[in-house]
């Protein structure tokens, strides 16, 4: 692998309404097929895609033949429930062709800013990965409203990639990167091939929305970027009106390259280190500290005492037998259910809770150990 997308191991791409959807003749489906392709490539070089993708909205009011111009909110919600199910069925269908699965997941605001809800849609898209399909992933335009909505799917991308972990985080536009000043309204404008960080000054060079078939423009590209790399996610923006568009970015065609701020395990590590308030403790025994020590999971089976009233999801603090600080990070477990497995095997668990349930209290990669905690801004301790 030599191209530019070589070393990027997981990566979510972002496709824009206006790519998938003509006005007049509905979905782009050649269009479509070679992104697909582009796909199985990458999935047969070991590389795991997850696609955000618009359309539904634009799809479902060309098959409803609603009108053209701004659609009142159960109109758009009506068009995305007949869009969707289109869309749905043309990725299942054209990456069929390739022997890739398509996965649906359809999220709200909630189920990436709050953090249960989080953990679940991030262990689903985990859950398709590890089984080979392909996540497509769109926000839930049929039941979310104007208050509990992203609005775009340029920032819902860019929380998909820092929830999972990506490397990189690719936005398809009808733009082939990020120019000094929006290029229909100045023709000496520059492309910017690389932004190693995003400044008030690269945040000025955006401009609004191009299309009346998308809901974003370069601004809320220069916000999910500002999300994606400080997260330790690079972004690369560039032309998707065009076959077989991401073949073209590892060509090296036109596109702009925004530099992560560092690894995405680390900064992910860093934000539940320095973010976040713990609200319950766990006790452990040596075994269990030897064992996070290396770098793995916190068991149920090293668990020796649970304190605090907490939900799954919550920070919790991982304490040793003479009360100094381990770890801490994002339980698995609610309170009771805590209490009710601490110190049992995974046998014991399924007996107790029932088959399908999690072995691990904290999984490693929801927990910070303490050493690193110090260059996350300082105990956690001092937060409860």
């Amino acid at each position: 692998m030599t191209g530019r997308l070589a070393g990027y191991g997981r990566i979510v791409v972002k496709i824009g309404s206006a790519l998938l959807v003509d006005r007049d003749t509905g979905l782009r489906h050649e269009w479509l097929a070679s992104l697909c392709a582009d796909v199985a490539r990458l999935a047969g070089e070991g590389r795991e895609v997850l696609l955000v993708s618009s359309g539904a909205i634009a799809l479902g009011r060309k098959i409803l033949k609603l009108p053209a111009g701004t659609l009142k909110l159960e109109e758009s919600q009506a068009a995305a429930a007949v869009g969707q199910i289109a869309l749905a069925r043309a990725y299942s269908e054209m990456l069929g062709r390739h022997s890739l699965e398509a996965g649906q997941i359809l999220l709200t605001l909630g189920d990436t800013e709050k953090r249960r809800p989080y953990l679940n849609a991030r262990a689903t898209i985990g859950t398709l990965i590890q089984f080979g399909a392909v996540p497509v992933i769109n926000e839930n335009d049929t039941v979310a409203t104007s208050e509990i909505r992203y609005g775009d799917n340029d920032r819902l991308a860019a929380r998909v990639a820092t929830m999972m972990t990506a490397d990189l985080l690719i936005l398809l536009s009808d733009i082939d990167g990020l120019y000094t000043a929006p290029p229909a309204r100045a023709p000496d404008a520059r492309h910017l091939p690389l932004v190693e960080r995003i400044t008030p000054e690269i945040e000025a060079m955006a401009g609004g929305a191009a299309s009346e078939l998308s809901r974003g423009g370069m601004k809320t590209k220069i916000d999910a970027g500002k999300i994606a790399t400080s997260a330790g996610a690079a972004m690369i923006i560039s032309a998707g009106n065009r076959l077989n568009p991401l073949d073209a970015i590892d060509r090296g065609e036109r596109q702009t390259l925004f530099l992560a701020a560092g690894n995405p395990v680390t900064s992910r590590k860093r934000w539940i280190a320095g973010h976040l308030n713990a609200v319950g403790r766990l006790v452990v025994d040596d075994g269990a500290v030897k064992a996070l020590t290396a770098g793995k999971s916190l068991l149920a089976a090293g668990v020796r005492t649970v304190d605090g009233d907490f939900s799954r999801g919550d920070t919790i603090l991982v304490l040793d037998g003479s009360g100094r600080e381990v770890a801490r990070g994002l339980v698995a477990y609610d309170a009771a259910e805590a209490r009710l497995i601490a110190g049992k095997r995974s046998d014991a668990i399924e007996a107790l809770l029932g088959e399908g349930t999690r072995a691990a209290m904290i999984h490693r990669d929801d927990l910070v150990l303490e050493r690193h905690l110090q260059d996350a801004g300082g105990s956690a301790a001092s937060q409860l």
